[in-house]
């Protein structure tokens, strides 16, 4: 049986985890969230970069519905605040993901305009 210091260290160290990833994700990202000061001679780099984070986002997305779904505490149910908090942090997710993969075709459709993508 795991001792309460060792249970807790290992969800701050997953915690960090998550930070550290939504902060490489905000960086991918970034380009997309700043379109209009985008360069479209590096229109490739930025489609590459930003199709990475879409994909942390969907993982992302999909770890949440799982928990959200099937929770691990299997013992009890899910506390009432924390599916609330879970369902908005879907839906946002959700959103995030839509409005990410939109300024994506943006991206795509100016870069057509001044010449060949890929």
């Amino acid at each position: 049986m795991r001792s309460p210091k060792s249970t807790k260290l290992r969800k701050e160290i997953a915690f960090g985890l998550v930070i550290i990833f939504w902060i490489i994700t905000a960086w991918m990202l970034y380009p997309l969230i700043n379109l209009d000061a985008v360069d479209m001679e590096n229109a490739k780099q930025y489609l590459y970069r930003s199709a990475i984070g879409i994909t942390i986002m969907i993982i992302f997305f999909g770890k949440t519905i799982l928990d959200l779904f099937f929770p691990q505490v299997t013992l009890k149910a899910m506390p009432l605040l924390n599916t609330i908090f879970l369902t908005i942090y879907a839906f946002a997710l959700a959103g995030g993901i839509i409005f990410m993969i939109t300024r994506m075709i943006i991206l795509y459709v100016r870069s057509r305009k001044s010449g060949f993508l890929f």
